[in-house]
């Protein structure tokens, strides 16, 4: 038998929340496991139609759930995640155009591009084990990383994996290693900078 409800509660780093049933009763626990075929991940509020079913201990969680109209919806670009990308892009963008220009030496794009890609999968481990209840990474980990210059695998990672996108107090941090790390780069561009940027050349 299936039933209609709302996402009353939801951990997106997690991946599990509960259901509120339209009909009244108790919430009903539910994992992003229940959720097939969705064409996005589930948010607070969301209307959705469940089973019910019993877990090891006899607890009751939803099954079979499906967020109403994502059948017949297509997959989006998130508006975020298209932010994300744009920024990112046209940030190694300038950087490929220093280079090109001889302001910067070639190994400090490539160093950009590497550290942004292990940051993007630092993060998807971190996302992963969130939901697994594993090893977790540390969040002055994925802050330095960010610092070293691998903010834009982050900057992406956030809003693709939505992961630490939402939490205030690393998003201020974030933010921070962002405006230090590109204050440093414009540094570079000084007269001091340029001539350490030599022995790179």
């Amino acid at each position: 038998m299936h039933y209609k409800g709302t996402i009353s509660s939801w951990n997106d780093e997690k991946g599990f929340g509960f259901i509120s049933p339209m009909a009244g009763g108790a919430r009903i626990f539910v994992h992003i496991k229940a959720f097939g075929g969705r064409h996005r991940r589930p948010a607070l509020n969301d209307v959705v139609t469940f089973s019910v079913g019993k877990d090891s201990q006899g607890r009751a969680r939803a099954l079979s759930v499906a967020i109403s109209g994502d059948s017949t919806s297509r997959p989006r670009l998130r508006s975020g995640t298209a932010s994300a990308v744009i920024v990112g892009s046209v940030f190694l963008a300038v950087l490929a155009m220093l280079v090109f220009t001889t302001r910067l030496p070639p190994l400090i794009l490539h160093a950009y591009v590497i550290i942004s890609a292990v940051t993007f999968l630092t993060y998807a481990f971190d996302k992963r084990s969130a939901r697994r209840g594993g090893w977790r990474i540390s969040e002055k980990t994925l802050h330095a990383l960010a610092l070293a210059g691998g903010w834009p695998g982050a900057l992406v990672a956030r809003q693709v994996l939505r992961h630490k996108s939402r939490k205030q107090p690393f998003r201020f941090v974030f933010w921070i290693t962002v405006i230090a790390n590109c204050c440093g780069l414009a540094w570079l561009q000084s007269a001091a900078g340029r001539t350490i940027l030599t022995q790179f050349s």
